[in-house]
């Protein structure tokens, strides 16, 4: 009672809109997060627009997934392809496409990958996760930075993620590996699904190496998404509703037949081509040395 009516409170003061959201499922928060903004977010024009576009939906988010590796785990509506998934979370990950960090050259300013795995060219922050969790499993000190403060104020494209942060918790007799992000702004439509996608395979991925550490089993926790702006571009409100919006109409949130469906399984034979196809078009721009090389 006392959140709705603080949340009641920020709308009829005309502040920014402030609201919690979570499920299960990756596909089901950012459904419900997506759904929440455009009806509840305030009107706020960026720095981006253009002078016909209308403001953006804004508002200050939390999701909360409670099992990041729950199936269905992809949304169909997201802008882009199954193959740009798979290129997403080798960029996060894997660090595919830090060779294309080059800021004097009018280049990428940063990536995840390069800010968390080395940071000021020399810190890998993710190790120091894994060493830290791996001795301490209580810790409050498992946390990631992206955030240069002589690099990135004045960049055009400065980083969104600002901070990763983990921590192992007991449950039911078993050890979880939750993890949190804090995004300063955020694409709710066009980048978020990416970013929750591509940041659970990282949690994974951790809890694996803290795993090997400890010799003992952990397993993938919560993950808890915060960002300070979460908007939906005004200039891209007729794409979202044509492929967002129509999606959600005339199809069930998950059903086997695709044509039906909101959803998808990662494991659905299409996702695997799709991915598998991401991972060609990768081999083809290490070889081309070409930015988006395609066959």
């Amino acid at each position: 009672m006392v959140i709705k009516t603080f949340y009641r409170r920020c709308l009829l003061n005309n502040n920014i809109a402030v609201f919690k959201v979570e499920g299960e499922g990756i596909a089901e928060v950012w459904e419900k997060s997506i759904l929440e903004l455009w009806e509840k977010g305030k009107n706020i024009k960026t720095e981006y627009d253009a002078a016909e576009d209308p403001p953006s939906k804004d508002a200050a988010v939390m999701m909360l997934v409670k099992n990041p590796f729950v199936e269905p785990r992809i949304h169909l509506a997201f802008p882009g392809g199954l193959e740009d998934l798979e290129k997403y979370r080798q960029e996060v990950v894997l660090g595919v496409h830090d060779q294309w960090i080059n800021p004097q050259a009018g280049s990428w300013t940063y990536t995840y990958h390069q800010r968390l795995f080395g940071y000021l060219d020399k810190i890998n922050q993710v190790d120091y996760i894994v060493e830290k969790l791996a001795s301490s499993e209580y810790s409050r000190r498992a946390q990631a930075i992206t955030w240069i403060p002589a690099v990135d104020p004045p960049a055009d494209d400065p980083p969104c993620l600002q901070r990763l942060w983990c921590r192992i918790s007991r449950r039911q007799d078993k050890l979880f590996l939750d993890m949190h992000t804090h995004w300063r702004s955020r694409d709710a439509y066009r980048a978020a699904f990416m970013n929750i996608f591509g940041f659970t395979e990282l949690q994974k991925i951790i809890c694996g190496k803290i795993s090997e550490k400890r010799k003992e089993k952990i397993f993938v926790g919560y993950y808890l998404d915060i960002s300070d702006s979460y908007h939906i571009y005004g200039s891209n409100f007729n794409d979202f509703k044509e492929r967002f919006l129509k999606l959600q109409k005339m199809r069930k949130f998950y059903d086997k037949e695709r044509i039906k469906s909101r959803t998808m399984r990662s494991d659905d034979p299409a996702a695997i081509a799709g991915f598998e196809y991401g991972r060609k078009l990768l081999e083809m721009e290490r070889k081309s040395g070409k930015r988006g090389a395609t066959f």
